[in-house]
């Protein structure tokens, strides 16, 4: 299967603006009928040599039989996006072009890095792989969700029907990490991040009620300033930061490949963690995010009229729940933070963290060696995810549940994850072949 062909897929696949949303009455499903009918197109030996269920409607997963069965493995990969429109972009969002030349060449959409690139790295990957009559070692399931960013049920049902086969995987990747570079302050080789378990999510309305009344007699403290000075209050005093003992054994980890200042303090934590944790925490929005539970307003609401006081004004508040703490931990810093009776605290919805992986184990120990062959001298450490994945329902049925996407991605491009001109290298994009075909040859 030629590059350019492989190229020309993604583009296929990127140009089908499969949206979803978390009311799933906006949704329109032709575009996902027509995904899934064009994988079967694209990709006709997966689909005639493997056996699938569809499950929730529109969501895949396929069984690849191996020699054996007792250490299956789990590929998976959603490929729903989120929403975009061509305010702002350099190239429309949906259609898939192609800029620059050799290594500069750009492939550009959405859903390149999250998540139809991984989607189609392992399809290309399978459907190679069949063609040159690889039977795999051990059964592996491809799995492929359809409403992943909208943390809709279908993952949660994949893992009941796994589970009813009596099937619990030695090995479930999913998305989440990737190799990047100068993000570590003294690393100077590429580092591939695996998550080996993810934060917590929860999000909070901040809810304020007032009796309303005409604008042009305002009291002194309306509905929306007493919101808006609560915000305030919450933005301002941040959780605090620590290290969880996953983030401890990634310092050890790069302890081994930093230099100066920095390797020595990742090298003797015992004395040094204070001044590191410190660091981390001034460092930027990514390090920052890995030493604490984080908090971000992301929607506000209120008043239905220009010329009348808001009756009630909300604000959602989403927060990702660092290792080691609870929901009504979370709370409970929250209202302290805002420190106001009348505000009321909301909980829509909210989880912790699932269980840790192993950093042992044939699961552990394939990944890390393909990462290691399909990136020579990339550094392999644990991490924790900072974002949700689907791969958390998975560890009610495997021990070995990572999140790594195998993709290197600048801090630029990393920054167009659901925002504006999410795009990749070609090149990045055909490394990623090369690991998933790497994998399940290994598997």
């Amino acid at each position: 299967m030629s590059n350019n062909a492989a190229v020309a897929r993604l583009q296929t696949l990127l140009r089908i603006p499969t949206v979803s949303y978390p009311d799933e009455s906006l949704i329109d499903w032709a575009p996902f009928d027509l995904f899934i009918a064009t994988l079967a197109e694209l990709y006709p030996q997966v689909h005639a040599r493997l056996d699938h269920d569809v499950v929730e409607g529109h969501s895949l997963v396929f069984r690849w039989p191996g020699r054996n069965s007792d250490e299956p493995s789990v590929l998976m990969a959603h490929y729903d996006v989120v929403p975009a429109t061509d305010f702002g972009w350099k190239r429309p969002p949906f259609a898939g072009e192609l800029s620059g030349r050799g290594e500069d060449e750009l492939i550009w959409g959405r859903g390149t890095l999250d998540n139809k690139g991984a989607v189609a790295s392992i399809l290309e990957a399978v459907e190679t792989q069949l063609t040159a009559g690889l039977v795999p070692a051990q059964d592996i399931y491809l799995v492929f969700t359809h409403n992943e960013e909208s943390a809709g049920g279908a993952a949660p049902a994949v893992v009941a029907l796994l589970e009813s086969r009596g099937i619990r995987p030695a090995l479930v990747l999913d998305e989440g990490g990737a190799v990047v570079e100068d993000v570590f302050p003294g690393v100077a080789a590429p580092v591939a991040v695996v998550g080996v378990t993810e934060k917590g999510q929860a999000d909070l309305r901040l809810v304020v009620e007032e009796l309303g009344g005409h604008a042009s007699t305002p009291p002194a403290v309306t509905a929306t300033v007493r919101l808006a000075k609560a915000i305030v209050r919450l933005n301002d005093r941040p959780f605090p930061a620590s290290f969880s003992p996953i983030a401890i054994e990634m310092f050890r980890t790069l302890g081994d490949h930093a230099t100066g200042t920095t390797g020595r303090a990742f090298r003797n934590l015992r004395f040094t963690k204070g001044a590191l944790l410190r660091r981390m925490a001034s460092s930027g929005n990514e390090l920052n995010a890995m030493v604490r539970t984080t908090q971000a307003v992301t929607m506000l609401s209120a008043g239905q009229a220009p010329n009348a006081l808001a009756e009630r004004a909300e604000a959602n508040v989403n927060v990702r729940i660092a290792v080691g703490m609870t929901v009504d931990d979370v709370i409970a810093h929250v209202e302290k933070a805002i420190n106001d009776p009348a505000v009321r605290v909301e909980l829509v919805h909210g989880q912790i963290a699932p269980p840790a992986s192993l950093l042992s184990g044939i699961g552990w120990e394939v990944l890390r060696s393909t990462i290691q062959a399909t990136y020579p001298g990339t550094v392999v450490t644990p991490y924790v995810q900072n974002g949700a994945t689907d791969s958390r329902h998975f560890a009610r049925i495997s021990r070995a549940v990572y999140r790594f996407t195998p993709f290197e991605m600048s801090k630029e491009e990393r920054d167009t994850l659901h925002a504006k001109n999410e795009r990749m290298h070609v090149a990045t994009y055909l490394r990623g072949i090369e690991f998933y075909s790497a994998l399940v040859a290994a598997l």
